[in-house]
């Protein structure tokens, strides 16, 4: 069995290690405790007057810009110091002096309509030295609940107008006035709808079935095929005809063709300049008034003969008109053609020659 001595050593062994391990326990909390910077970190004092203290109590956090920095550590009121009679002492992280300004500026704020109160210190117009210890700061306005809550009056007013929108929107849809309350209150408009997806239903039904032109669109892997096919065949034919092939390649590569091309384009141009200087036959009947007026003669003559000639005038026009004369001509003509006929079948008969001598 140990000895009572060693009873006791174990016992003050232990009794030390839970000293020190409560001792380390403290020292982390204190360590990671980011508003004050930490139990060991040199903390700067300060101190700042209000009218009204809106609420803060001991240990609300202080902030610069936003930024925790400290805490509040005592709220108190003076009342020596009329008009503004609530004195806020606070302690930040001597860290953050070189940000502070003995001119910078101090504020009660919350933390929206219901939140907590907190000191905002900011040295956006701040150029004054850091403060020194339990330096008094200037200070802003301290709004009370009552004014965060009448600032709110009007969003407040507004919501409350929706809500009452809202409350006569729902009784119009409910009572089937309007267009929306006939759609949501309407049976007959339900019993459209649901054929409605019947059909739709039935419609992709048919569509996944492969049924119908667009069904067959859609499943029939025939349609790709030939897709594909006639973008090979595109393909191809571009290729050829980036490489010159064939009438259309060479029309696009082969620069003899626009050779030729401007060749009959400036051979075009000179005819039409020598038209216009009224050289060759064409210029003569493009410049000349006498040509003109002699081929416009013609023409005239032309036009009297033909209207001669319609209106049976003259040998040509009888027989262009006379019918008769046709008809004498035609059986004039099929005598002449059987004469030719019997003729070749006997000639003796007709082609006979008597001599007589004296």
């Amino acid at each position: 069995m140990p000895s009572r001595k060693e009873i006791k050593w174990s016992q003050l062994r232990v009794g030390a290690l839970v000293l020190a391990a409560m001792a380390v326990l403290i020292g982390l909390i204190f360590l990671m405790s980011g508003s004050g910077g930490g139990l060991f970190a040199q903390k700067l004092l300060l101190r700042a007057y209000f009218e009204n203290a809106a609420g803060l109590k001991d240990g609300a956090p202080v902030t610069l810009e936003g930024v925790t920095i400290g805490n509040v550590i005592h709220v108190r009121v003076i009342p020596a110091r009329n008009p503004k009679p609530v004195e806020v002492t606070m302690q930040v992280s001597h860290k953050v002096a070189v940000d502070l300004h003995v001119d910078s500026t101090a504020s009660i704020n919350q933390a929206g309509v219901l939140g907590d109160s907190y000191v905002d210190l900011t040295s956006a117009h701040a150029t004054g030295p850091p403060p020194a210890n339990d330096a008094e700061l200037k200070t802003g306005g301290a709004p009370s609940i009552q004014q965060v809550i009448s600032s709110s009056d009007e969003s407040i007013r507004h919501v409350t107008t929706l809500i009452k929108k809202v409350e006569v929107l729902v009784d119009s849809l409910n009572s089937k006035n309007g267009t929306m309350g006939e759609l949501i209150n309407d049976p007959a408009l339900y019993g459209k709808l649901s054929h409605i997806a019947d059909d739709l239903e039935v419609i992709t039904g048919s569509l996944a079935g492969g049924k119908g032109s667009l069904g067959k669109m859609m499943t029939d892997d025939s349609l790709y095929t030939k897709a594909a096919s006639a973008v090979d065949r595109l393909d191809r034919v571009t290729k050829e005809l980036d490489e010159g092939k064939g009438t259309a390649g060479k029309l696009l590569h082969d620069d003899s063709l626009y050779n030729n091309l401007n060749n009959a384009i400036s051979n075009v141009n000179q005819m039409v300049a020598e038209i216009n200087a009224g050289k060759g036959a064409m210029g003569k009947l493009a410049r000349d008034p006498a040509f003109a007026q002699k081929l416009d003669d013609t023409v005239t003559r032309l036009d009297s003969i033909l209207k001669n000639v319609d209106e049976g005038k003259g040998s040509l026009g009888q027989l262009v008109q006379n019918r008769s004369l046709y008809d004498h001509a035609d059986q004039t003509l099929e005598q002449t053609t059987d004469l030719v006929k019997a003729i070749r079948e006997d000639p003796k008969k007709y082609l006979v020659i008597k001599m007589k001598v004296f």
